[in-house]
């Protein structure tokens, strides 16, 4: 069993607003050395494969084609075995 964990962030061209909002919001509480917000999204996802490189793959297959936009957004995942 693997346990892939995987964040999905805006690409660095794209504006992201609700990071804007997160920010200005930070500043009117008085974090003023706040200079950047970025949101994103973070999965879970728990795999029954007998390798780690097919829970890689399996992984990036469904961040490509469910988890991200690829003209938005971007990701990465880190994929580690969990029980036996």
């Amino acid at each position: 069993m693997y346990l892939a964990k995987i964040f999905v962030t805006h690409k660095k061209s794209i504006l992201d607003p609700q990071g804007e909002a997160i920010k200005n919001a930070l500043h009117r509480l008085d974090y003023d050395s706040v200079t950047s917000v970025s949101q994103g999204k973070y999965f879970e996802t728990k795999l029954d494969c007998d390798s780690k490189e097919e829970a890689e793959k399996i992984t990036d297959s469904i961040c490509d084609s469910l988890l991200a936009n690829p003209n938005m957004e971007t990701y990465r995942f880190e994929v580690e075995k969990v029980g036996d």
